[in-house]
């Protein structure tokens, strides 16, 4: 994927941010390299090719933060159920048309490539037949294909979501189970060659009409089932186009570790010192205290 690549349309980069999390509470405040991490995030979206960029809060005391560091957020309803309810007022607020491309960036990624923003955004645009847009790499071992906690994806002859799944699909019948059938190009049929399996990349595009709609869509029965919501999106018959890129997604630029996080704040500022110290500071398992600014 190259961050030189053209986007087809302008595109608003909307990152919902909620402060309960049962893992790490106050989440989107926790201080990394004496920012808080939804800033950090903002700071890769806004280099992306996206015209605005906008943390659409829960808590005032994230919206505060955010413009004391120079980011645009607005204060969003408590009460949401999910992150693409936040989205939808978000749309609201900002007065975005139906045919607005939005890119939904979540809030704990501090290190999301700006181009693969760019490429979802541009997916979405070349493609009118599509109401969302995605990413996708190929899998490269059993182990993620096997893994549950890994989405796969199964597309359709024009490059659009077919299915995702938690189970590894497709699925070759006439290869042993646990065994990397897409990598025995002797045995495989002629049609399938070059066909690895898809691992889904957790980020999205819409256009802004659909994203209003889609909290109101009933759930799906699949949706449910595999406890992955873009499946209702399928099952009410939208289409979803997938960009697959040609790698997998950077280290730790999704769901990273806090302390990968520190650590790589720590080299990117080219300062010396073993980033291990600052890591270990950011690993704290409640972050209740600040890391010290560097």
């Amino acid at each position: 994927m190259s961050a030189a690549a053209p986007v087809a349309a302008s595109f608003t980069v909307l990152i919902p941010a909620r402060m309960a999390s049962s893992r790490l509470p106050d989440k989107p405040l926790a201080d990394i390299a004496g920012a808080p991490m939804v800033v950090h995030v903002a700071r890769r979206a806004l280099q992306s090719a996206a015209t605005r960029v906008v943390v659409a809060a829960d808590d005032a005391r994230i919206v505060e933060a955010c413009r004391a560091h120079g980011i645009d957020a607005i204060l969003t309803r408590a009460d949401h159920p999910s992150g693409s309810d936040r989205l939808a007022e978000a749309c609201e607020r900002l007065g975005l048309s139906g045919d607005d491309i939005v890119v939904n960036v979540q809030g704990d990624e501090p290190l999301i490539d700006p181009a693969l923003i760019d490429a979802v955004a541009r997916i979405l645009g070349e493609r009118g037949d599509a109401s969302m847009g995605t990413a996708a790499h190929a899998i490269d071992s059993v182990e993620e294909f096997a893994n549950p906690n890994v989405v796969k994806v199964v597309l359709d002859a024009k490059g659009l979501a077919h299915y995702f799944s938690r189970s590894p699909i497709p699925f070759a019948r006439d290869f042993a189970p646990g065994s990397a059938w897409w990598k025995d190009e002797k045995n495989l049929p002629e049609v399938a060659r070059g066909s690895a399996p898809l691992r889904h990349i957790g980020i999205y595009s819409y256009r802004a009409g659909f994203l209003r709609e889609f909290p109101r869509l009933a759930p799906a029965p699949t949706e449910v089932l595999e406890a992955l919501e873009q499946l209702r999106a399928l099952w009410h018959g939208h289409r979803i186009a997938v960009h697959v890129s040609a790698h997998a997604p950077g280290p730790g630029s999704t769901h990273p570790p806090i302390s990968s996080v520190c650590a790589h704040c720590w080299v990117e500022r080219g300062l010396t010192g073993p980033p291990s110290v600052f890591a270990r500071a950011c690993a704290h398992p409640r972050l209740s205290r600040s890391i010290p600014s560097v």
